[in-house]
C-alpha cells in the first residue's frame, strides 16, 4: 500500500513536470496533479483495456504504434473529467502522454528503487 501511495505521489510529481514542459498542459496544483494522477490509473485500469480490445485490428496493423493514440486519448480523457487538469486538445494529450510515461517509468524507478531496496 505505501508503494502505491509513493508511486501516485511520483506520477503526480511527473504530471507537474509536463505542464511545465509543456505550454498546453495547466495544472492548479500538486493536489490537482495526484487527483489527476489517480484518475489516470483509474482510467488506465478500467477504459483503456476496452479500447484496447475495440481497436485491435488497427493495433496489429500499426504494430502497436495506435496504443500511443490510445493513451493519448486517456489522457485527454483524464483533463475533461477533472476540472483544474486542463490539455489544449489531443495532439497536446499524445505528447503529453509520452512525456508522462517516460517520467512517471523513470521517476518511479529511481525512488521506488531506493525507498523500497532489500539489500
Amino acid at each position: 500500500m505505501v508503494i502505491w501511495i509513493v508511486r501516485l505521489l511520483v506520477n503526480g510529481l511527473a504530471l507537474l513536470i509536463v505542464a511545465w514542459l509543456l505550454p498546453g498542459v495547466d495544472v492548479e496544483g500538486f493536489a490537482v496533479a495526484v487527483l489527476a494522477a489517480l484518475i489516470l490509473a483509474i482510467v488506465n485500469t478500467v477504459i483503456r483495456p476496452i479500447l484496447i480490445f475495440l481497436t485491435l485490428p488497427v493495433t496489429l496493423f500499426t504494430f502497436g504504434l495506435f496504443l500511443l493514440v490510445i493513451n493519448g486519448l486517456t489522457y485527454w480523457l483524464t483533463s475533461a473529467l477533472l476540472p483544474g487538469f486542463d490539455v489544449a486538445g489531443f495532439g497536446t494529450a499524445f505528447l503529453a502522454a509520452i512525456i508522462q510515461s517516460i517520467l512517471s517509468w523513470s521517476l518511479n524507478g529511481m525512488i521506488t528503487n531506493n525507498l523500497f531496496r532489500r539489500d
